[in-house]
């Protein structure tokens, strides 16, 4: 049985794959290779695309879970940490560019409703090569990442706004206050429903989900929970993607939104491929070439509007030049929201099929040009900087301070130079007690729901997710830790998650406990700096208290004890004879051992009598360490402690004597 549309899945994201090969290369983002995999196989080109409406569908699924995302990212706690760049600067960003292209478009000769369209797609800027191209950089903290993530993340919002307005802009409606009313009405009352999911159903169900362990039973959970509120949305007539989003925000405030984040990623990241894939393949390659010049024209426009927009916004800040000059330099391509929008204005009429190429056309070179700017920005804003101005407009422009306020700057949980602790189990409690008791910074990441909130409970710094998953280890700030101790049982996952942080950092210390010795090598080998085997560590646990029992001195027993640990533990392992110098150098063992004695029978000679009448040390001359009683342990031991049936006696001395005192008791 063939599936039509599989051939087209092969062949579009096998040709996805090489072209992103070459672009990572060349440092471009992924978004343009899928976008040039869409013109190579769409109908202007080699049309290669026989089931163009499935593709569509599968790019429309891509938009929920990236509306979903962005929604789970928003948190309303969030946005009001950092409220000033978000609102006051992304709105004034928008609102501006908005009025500036929408002046330009109707001195061109464009109806009001499609120029203020226009405007809308051209305020939106790349969230997704802005983002990943700022964290290669370590520039995220910045000032001028700041300033660009508050910029971006207002527009991330009023992106649902738009679509919603967009139909109203086209004339679809004939009472347009009706209609704004009721689109009102629909989204207070989805509201109310966001508000209870939120507060009182959502956390109760995730967390069933949650107490039962399963990663699938978690995914599924998530995808359904996304999509039945997108449903929902549909179903009252508004859009898909508003759902996503609100199904977003409800999740953004629970305790597992980061785990949920982690889960939807890698199906976000396959869907939205066939969105660009499709928006690619309506690009015109004969009237770009026909029409390159006006693009290039237009082109230049655009990123000469959006710098300028970007450095008026910086100035209601307060920011410096240089910052400002930094940040309009990220922000200056169209982005994929925009594209997302396109498709709306192109349902509704607002653009024309001309004035839609020549959209695609700006956003794919703005997009392209994105990397350029942002690796140049430092050079090109000290260029800037000392171009000649008059004396008063340098020295306003000196004078200004950056006013991003400290309470801003809490929106980043910054863990810098601090202890990740993998699992919450024994190892990890004591590990993170001492960490607290002598001040070093540290933060757990768990799975299991008991151990979660038993560190909740203990005021524990705690992330609920797999600490094997991109979006994990990116909220615990891997790239700024010092030390990961991985402290759980499940070796195939502890081999995961090594192979996940030596991607993100090559310098983080990274320890792991297993239960055996021969996963040592297998560890080192994909990135663990040390292994310690639970197994051995027990052995050399009981050994050195054996030591001790033989009047070891301590710095005796710690020195053999260092020489077996140093060589991968090979005297416990090995079957070769090893050599007593190597690591028994400096002992002298007498023939003596401890043992111990289960007394069963109440006839038994020594039953009833003190340790003195028994004769176990004038007769035997043998030691009693102690005696277990029940559960109860006697390690006080005197002359008059009585010895009683079912007693077990923990003896020091020889083999020979404790073997004759084994026959009396057995008796």
């Amino acid at each position: 049985m063939e599936i039509p549309l599989l051939k087209e899945i092969v062949v579009v994201l096998g040709i996805s794959i090489v072209i992103i090969l070459a672009f990572q290369k060349l440092k471009l983002p992924s978004i343009l290779g899928f976008l040039l995999a869409g013109i190579i196989v769409g109908p202007n080109a080699f049309n290669l695309l026989s089931s163009q409406h499935e593709v569509e569908l599968l790019s429309e699924i891509g938009i929920i879970f990236l509306l979903f995302v962005i929604g789970i990212e928003l948190s309303f706690s969030g946005l009001m940490k950092i409220k000033k760049t978000v609102f006051l600067g992304g709105g004034a960003q928008v609102s501006l560019t908005i009025a500036i292209v929408a002046l330009f478009a109707t001195i061109y000769g464009l109806s009001i409703n499609t120029s203020i369209f226009i405007g809308f797609l051209i305020a939106l800027s790349s969230t997704a090569i802005v983002l990943k191209l700022l964290q290669e950089r370590g520039e995220i903290q910045s000032p001028q990442g700041r300033l660009s993530l508050g910029v971006l993340i207002f527009q991330d919002i009023i992106v649902v706004p738009m679509m919603l307005v967009t139909p109203i802009l086209a004339g679809k409606t004939p009472d347009v206050w009706e209609t704004v009313l009721m689109l009102v009405l629909k989204i207070i009352g989805l509201g109310v429903v966001v508000f209870i999911l939120q507060r009182y159903i959502v956390p109760k169900v995730f967390r069933a989900v949650v107490k039962t362990k399963s990663k699938e039973l978690f995914i599924l959970a998530t995808v359904v929970f996304c999509f039945a509120i997108a449903w929902l949305t549909s179903a009252v007539g508004l859009s898909l993607a508003l759902g996503a989003f609100f199904a977003g925000l409800i999740i953004s405030e629970s305790e597992y939104s980061h785990q949920a984040t982690a889960n939807v990623l890698p199906f976000r990241e396959i869907f939205i491929s066939f969105f660009f894939i499709s928006v690619g393949s309506l690009l015109d390659i004969q009237f770009f070439a026909l029409h390159f010049h006006y693009i290039l024209l237009i082109v230049l426009v655009v990123l000469i509007i959006k710098i300028l927009v970007v450095l008026l916004t910086s100035r209601l800040l307060r920011l410096t030049p240089k910052v400002a000059f930094l940040g309009a330099f990220s922000l200056l391509q169209v982005g994929e929201f925009s594209l997302l929008l396109s498709t709306v204005g192109v349902q509704n009429e607002l653009l024309t099929p001309d004035l839609y190429q020549y959209f695609l056309a700006v956003s794919i070179v703005t997009m392209a040009l994105t990397p350029f700017f942002i690796h140049k920005a430092e050079k090109m804003s000290r260029f800037l900087l000392t171009v000649p101005i008059p004396k008063q407009v340098r020295k306003r422009l000196n004078a200004q301070k950056i006013d991003m306020s400290s309470h801003e700057n809490d929106h980043f949980h910054e863990w810098e130079d601090h202890v990740i602790i993998v699992g919450y189990g024994i190892n990890g409690k004591n590990i993170s007690r001492v960490t607290q008791q002598i001040d070093i910074p540290y933060v757990i990441v768990e799975m299991d729901y008991e151990e979660f909130e038993a560190a909740k409970a203990n005021n524990q710094p705690i992330v609920f997710g797999d600490a094997g998953q991109t979006e994990i280890l990116q909220h615990v700030n891997i790239q700024k830790a010092r030390v990961v101790v991985i402290a759980i049982s499940d070796p195939e996952a502890t081999k995961h998650i090594i192979s996940s942080i030596r991607l993100f950092s090559q310098t983080v210390y990274i320890i792991v406990r297993t239960r055996f010795v021969k996963e040592i090598e297998e560890n080192m080998k994909i990135g663990a700096d040390e292994v310690i085997p639970e197994e051995f560590e027990t052995s050399i646990e009981i050994f050195t208290r054996v030591l001790k029992q033989y009047m070891v001195t301590q710095d005796e027993i710690a020195n053999i004890v260092t020489e077996i640990r140093s060589a991968d533990y090979e005297v416990l392992t090995s079957l070769k004879p090893v050599s007593k110098k190597a690591v028994f150098k400096q002992l002298n063992i007498p023939n003596k051992e401890v043992a111990t004695l289960h007394v069963q029978h109440r006839d038994n000679p020594i039953v009833g009598r003190t340790i003195e009448a028994s004769g176990i040390g004038k007769n035997y001359n043998l030691t009693v360490l102690a005696i277990k009683r029940g559960r109860k342990y006697i390690d006080e031991i005197k002359p008059d402690t009585k010895i009683c049936v079912d007693d077990i006696i923990y003896i020091f001395g020889t083999p020979a004597k404790i073997n004759e005192l084994n026959k009396i008791v057995k008796l």
